[in-house]
């Protein structure tokens, strides 16, 4: 009989990308945005954090957070690096960023570090976050801006965050190409039985939404208006 008491090895650091949203559903674009920031960052892994009721969209009615969590899982089943984590649909209220911030702080080996995909559509309400500046010190944000945001859209915020904070948003900015997909365009296409359309959504989601009748949709006889 041999003892398991010997040395192990201690747990692998990370380089942890963590991209929260909605994904109502999750498209092309989400992947493309997650790919190119591993690859900016040299990220380990991708955690995929669909929201339960984000703060800014506390009046907007979301697909179940079952059926969202389904979605991801079926874009995300051939990506060695991504992980669907629910975490934030098991609390009640709105999904506070720095919250998920910091629970998952409190999980990860000694030595990782925390990276957070930030839309640069965000930028200008980032301000007043729940609990902000402490969000900022916590992770190194990668901005994910677009065409049109401007030379310097960081600069924005200058006097409503410490010059240091607003040098590590700078740090982080990823100038990003125009990524195909957008969730509204995809949820109306699907609720006007559209089938002839490129939906930009990953294999096995169309069918999921179809099956589930999400978004307005449902699976349809050919030939038969209904």
């Amino acid at each position: 009989m041999t003892s398991d008491s010997g040395p192990k090895n201690p747990p692998q650091a990370l380089r942890l990308g963590l991209y929260g949203g909605s994904f109502d559903p999750i498209h092309t674009g989400h992947l493309a945005v997650a790919q190119r920031a591993r690859a900016a960052f040299d990220l380990s892994q991708v955690w995929f954090l669909p929201a339960s009721v984000p703060p800014h969209k506390l009046d907007k009615r979301l697909a179940g957070g079952r059926d969202r969590v389904c979605m991801l899982e079926l874009a995300l089943a051939d990506l060695e690096w991504a992980r669907v984590e629910p975490m934030e649909l098991g609390r009640e209220g709105p999904s506070y960023t720095y919250d998920t911030a910091e629970q998952v702080w409190n999980g990860l080996p000694e030595g990782s570090q925390v990276y957070l995909l930030l839309g640069g559509d965000n930028l200008p309400g980032l301000p007043g976050w729940y609990r902000a500046q402490e969000l900022l010190e916590l992770v190194q944000p990668i901005v994910l801006g677009r065409s049109g945001d401007g030379p310097d859209p960081v600069g924005a915020l200058d006097g409503r965050l410490p010059t240091e904070l607003l040098e590590k948003l700078r740090a982080g900015f990823l100038d990003l190409p125009p990524a195909p997909g957008c969730a509204s365009d995809i949820r109306a296409a699907m609720a006007s039985g559209a089938r002839d359309v490129d939906l930009h959504l990953p294999p096995g989601v169309e069918p999921y939404i179809r099956r589930r009748a999400l978004y307005g949709a449902g699976l349809r006889t050919p030939g038969v208006d209904r």
